[in-house]
């Protein structure tokens, strides 16, 4: 799928359905394909097509998703939040949010509660937790993301940094 494409698609508004139930449908589709084809082909090659893919999505997404909040400021970024917490997805303890940076951590994730449960928890990073870099890239090239652990890769809690890039005058 070329990059093309990906920007020629209608507007998204899926995510009004909220985040978690978008990923499970999407997960309850793409997951036995993914199977599928790891079966057929070579795995390690179908899961790096796979991430390479989603990345696009991401971005593309947290374009139009700064478009949607009226700008990408650290605050414009904080106020997309509904979109993932909506239906308690993500219990979230902010930590920080100025105009440079907006910290918080993750203590419960019902994303990676939902690939578990569908026996899909090797996918879930992929699916969801690797999308999180790309979007705010899309999103705002100047704001970065630190993530040291996540609850899907086992640990406590998620740890989500943004911090915009300092700029010279």
């Amino acid at each position: 799928m070329s990059n093309t494409i990906l920007t020629q698609l209608p507007s998204d508004t899926l995510n009004d359905i909220g985040v978690l139930k978008r990923r499970e449908i999407e997960a309850r589709v793409i997951g036995p394909i993914i199977e599928a084809m790891c079966r057929e082909f070579d795995r390690d090659r179908v899961l790096a097509v796979l991430r390479d893919t989603i990345i696009k999505l991401a971005q593309t997404q947290g374009a139009a998703l700064a478009g949607q909040m009226g700008g990408n400021s650290t605050h414009h970024f904080a106020k997309s939040m509904a979109n993932w917490t909506k239906d308690n997805a993500l219990e979230i303890e902010v930590l920080t949010q100025t105009d440079q940076r907006f910290e918080f951590n993750v203590t419960r994730c019902r994303y990676a509660e939902m690939y578990r449960a569908l026996g899909l928890a090797e996918l879930g990073a992929t699916l969801s937790c690797n999308r999180d870099g790309a979007l705010i890239e899309g999103f705002n090239p100047d704001i970065k993301l630190e993530r040291a652990q996540t609850i899907m890769q086992g640990a406590p809690c998620c740890t989500f940094r943004y911090a915009r890039a300092e700029t010279e005058n």
